[in-house]
């Protein structure tokens, strides 16, 4: 969502969360040495994620897309520029046979 709609939305209900800072709740139960290096690798995997990345470069939101046309049907031929090993479409959780779709009553 845009800054320009989350403002607009800010004070409607069921929007409240807009007006909180980013967070993120994790709970485990583990040994604390343990818990402690695995968030520490969460939160350098997430700092990543949140940096903004000149979009040339950002196979996430590249993959998200290409999923998106996948599951809309409006996939075109790839251009060379996505047959990248990094943009694979095995890599996708959709292509896992293992998983099937929901039943939309079409």
């Amino acid at each position: 969502m845009c800054f320009v709609q989350e403002e607009k939305l800010k004070d409607k209900p069921g929007y409240e969360h807009l007006n909180e800072p980013l967070h993120v709740l994790v709970e485990a139960e583990f040994p604390e040495d343990i818990m402690n290096a695995r968030l520490d690798h969460a939160v350098t995997i997430l700092e990543s994620l949140l940096k903004p990345v000149d979009e040339s470069f950002d196979n996430y939101k590249k993959q998200q897309l290409r999923e998106l046309a996948l599951l809309n049907g409006t996939l075109r031929e790839e251009s060379p520029s996505m047959s990248s090993p990094s943009m694979s479409p095995s890599m996708s959780p959709f292509n896992n046979a293992g998983m099937k779709r929901a039943k939309t009553g079409r």
